[in-house]
C-alpha cells in the first residue's frame, strides 16, 4: 500500500508560481510513474505532467515551458514547479504515482488558485 501526502497549493496572482510535492511512503512495492493530474470546476481530470523512474518527463501541451516536474527517487518524492501561472491553472492538482501492476495511488487534491 502507498500513502501520498501532497503539500504546496494556495493562492497566487498571474504570473506568479507555486511549487507542489507530493511524498509517497511505501511499503516493499515499486514506485513506477509519477506525476499531477489537475480537475478545474466543470472539466474532466487532466494529465498535467509525469516523470519516470529514469526522469522521462510528460507535460500536457498548455504547460510546456512553464511547468517542471522533478523526483526524488530516494525520498519516494516528487515535485512541480509552476511559473507564469495563468488563471486557467486554476484547480484542484492531484499527485499520483503507479506502483507494481500499474496499480495507481491518489493524494488528497491541494487547490491552486491563480487571480488575474
Amino acid at each position: 500500500q502507498v500513502q501520498l501526502v501532497e503539500s504546496g497549493g494556495g493562492l497566487v496572482q498571474a504570473g506568479g508560481s507555486l511549487r507542489l510535492s507530493c511524498a509517497a511512503s511505501k511499503s516493499t512495492f515499486a514506485i513506477n510513474l509519477m506525476g499531477y493530474y489537475r480537475q478545474a470546476p466543470g472539466k474532466e481530470r487532466e494529465l498535467v505532467a509525469s516523470i519516470s523512474p529514469g526522469g522521462r518527463t510528460r507535460y500536457v501541451d498548455s504547460v510546456k515551458g512553464r511547468f517542471t516536474i522533478s523526483r526524488d527517487n530516494a525520498k519516494n518524492t516528487v515535485f512541480l514547479q509552476m511559473n507564469s501561472l495563468k488563471p486557467e491553472d486554476t484547480g484542484v492538482y492531484y499527485c499520483n504515482v503507479v506502483g507494481d501492476y500499474g496499480v495507481q495511488y491518489w493524494g488528497q487534491g491541494t487547490q491552486v488558485t491563480v487571480s488575474s
